[in-house]
C-alpha cells in the first residue's frame, strides 16, 4: 500500500469534529513526525545524527475545562481517557494514552500548574512505521497543555520534558532525537544534532530529492532484547577502554585510530559494536558536509557505508531490510537507500530524485511482493516545519 499524507487533517474540521465532543475548541497545535537520514544507534552514545521533520503530523485541539480533569479523546483509536491533575491518578495503561498522560505528568512532575482541559487528537503518521508518532504525540500535547496554562516555554525544553515523559512514565529509554527534531524541524532542511551538548545546525534538503520510507513489514520478535544488549555492549566498550582512555565518557570521544591503538583491549563483539558507533558518528558530520555542498551522490554512498556498518558491524539488520536496499540501489534515480531506526525488521529510508518518485514506488513494491509475498507500505515524505500553533479561525494569530 502507498501513502500520501492526508489532507483531512485542516485546522477548520479540527475544530468541527473538537466541538461536536466538547464545545469550542481555543487553540490547535500541529507537531511533524521525523526521519532519520544517518546517525543510526549514536544518539545514546552522545553522538551525531542527522534527521528530519516530516509532512507527517499528529494535531491537537484543546479548550478549557472547569474542573482539574485533562480528557483526552483519540480520533485514531476512538477512544478517550482522563485523569486528574492532582498528579495521584496518573499512570500508566501501556497504551497510545501513556504518551499524552506522560506529558501532563512531567509537567506537573516539573512545576508547571496544568489547568483542566478538553483534547481532541488525530494524526496521520503511518503507525509502527518507525516516523516517531510518539514524539509527535507528546510534543502537540505539550505545547497545547502549556498554551492552554499560560506557560511559554522554549522548544529545548519541551522536547527534554517530553523525552523524560517517555523515559519515566512510559518506561521507554529514548534519546532527545525525536523530540528535538520534532520540536526544531525546518521545511526545506534537515538538523545536524550533537545528541550531548544539543547544539543543532539547520543543513538545507535539496527540493529535488524526496525522502521515501519503505516498510519490510516485519518486525522481528528478538528486536528489542537485542537492542538492549547493543546499548550493554556499548557500555562495556567504553569501560574496556577508559583502561588506556580515562577522560572518555562516551563512545563519543573515542576516534577510529584510538580505537584500533586499543583493539586489544576489546573481545571481537564488542570492538564490531564500538568500531559502528564511531564510524558512523564520523559519517554524520560528512554527510552534512555532502548536504551542504549539494553533493547528493556523496551523501549517498556515506548511508550505504552506514547500512553496512549497521549490518556487519552492530548486526541489527535482517534480510528484509537488507533485500529492501539492494532492490532500491538498483533502481533509477535513487541516490542512497539504508536502513533507518532500531533494526530487526522495520524501514528502510531513501533519496530518490523526486522526478521519478512514482515509477520508484511502483518497482520497489513490486520487486519486494515478488521477493517475500508481502507488501511493503511505501511513505513519501517532504521535510517539513517543527511543532506550531495553529490558528483554528481568521481572527487567531499564528505561532511557530
Amino acid at each position: 500500500m502507498n501513502h500520501e499524507t492526508s489532507t483531512v487533517s485542516k485546522p477548520a474540521d479540527l475544530a468541527a469534529r473538537f466541538q461536536a465532543l466538547f464545545g469550542p475548541p481555543s487553540v490547535s497545535y500541529r507537531a511533524p513526525g521525523r526521519v532519520n537520514l544517518i546517525g543510526e544507534h549514536t544518539d545514546y552514545n552522545g553522538g551525531f545524527v542527522l534527521p528530519a521533520a516530516i509532512n507527517f503530523s499528529c494535531w491537537v485541539a484543546i479548550g478549557p475545562r472547569t474542573d482539574d480533569k485533562v480528557v483526552i479523546h483519540s480520533e485514531n483509536f476512538n477512544e478517550a481517557v482522563e485523569a486528574r491533575m492532582d498528579g495521584n491518578h496518573l499512570h500508566r495503561l501501556r497504551k497510545w494514552s501513556d504518551y499524552p498522560l506522560g506529558v501532563a505528568w512531567v509537567l506537573q512532575k516539573a512545576g508547571f500548574g496544568i489547568r483542566g482541559a478538553n483534547l481532541y487528537v488525530r494524526g496521520d503518521i503511518p503507525l509502527g512505521a518507525g516516523l516517531s508518532s510518539s514524539a509527535a504525540l507528546e510534543v502537540a500535547v505539550a505545547c497545547a497543555l502549556l498554551d492552554r496554562s499560560g506557560y511559554e516555554v522554549d522548544r529545548t525544553n519541551v522536547a527534554l520534558l517530553c523525552q523524560r515523559a517517555e523515559n519515566e512514565f512510559v518506561g521507554a529509554r529514548v534519546g532527545i532525537m525525536d523530540q528535538f527534531v520534532c520540536c526544531n524541524g525546518q521545511a526545506e532542511h534537515v538538523l545536524l544534532l550533537d545528541c550531548r551538548s544539543l547544539e543543532s545546525r539547520q543543513v538545507p534538503f535539496s527540493r529535488d530529492v524526496r525522502l521515501v520510507v519503505c516498510n519490510t513489514m516485519v518486525k522481528h520478535e528478538h528486536g528489542e532484547g537485542e537492542y538492549n544488549q547493543r546499548r550493554l555492549e556499548c557500555e562495556e566498550g567504553v569501560e574496556r577502554l577508559s583502561a588506556a582512555m580515562p577522560e572518555i565518557e562516551a563512545l563519543r570521544d573515542v576516534t577510529i585510530r584510538e580505537l584500533e591503538n586499543n583493539r586489544g583491549l576489546l573481545t571481537d563483539v564488542i570492538y564490531r559494536r564500538c568500531r559502528h558507533v564511531v564510524t558512523e558518528n564520523d559519517r554524520v558530520p560528512r554527510a552534512a558536509a555532502a548536504l551542504r555542498d549539494g553533493d547528493i551522490r556523496a551523501l549517498g554512498l556515506l548511508m550505504a557505508e552506514s547500512h553496512r556498518s549497521l549490518r556487519d558491524d552492530y548486526q541489527v539488520s535482517c534480510p528484509e531490510l537488507d533485500l529492501m536496499v539492494d532492490l532500491a540501489q538498483k533502481q533509477e534515480g535513487v541516490f542512497g537507500a539504508r536502513m533507518t531506526g532500531g533494526g530487526f525488521g522495520g524501514c528502510t529510508v531513501n533519496l530518490v530524485d523526486s522526478a521519478v518518485t512514482g515509477e520508484f514506488k511502483k518497482q520497489i513494491a513490486a520487486a519486494y511482493h515478488a521477493a517475500t509475498g508481502r507488501h511493503p507500505d511505501i511513505f513519501v515524505c517532504e521535510t517539513s516545519q517543527g511543532v506550531e500553533r495553529v490558528p483554528l479561525d481568521r481572527n487567531q494569530p499564528a505561532r511557530v
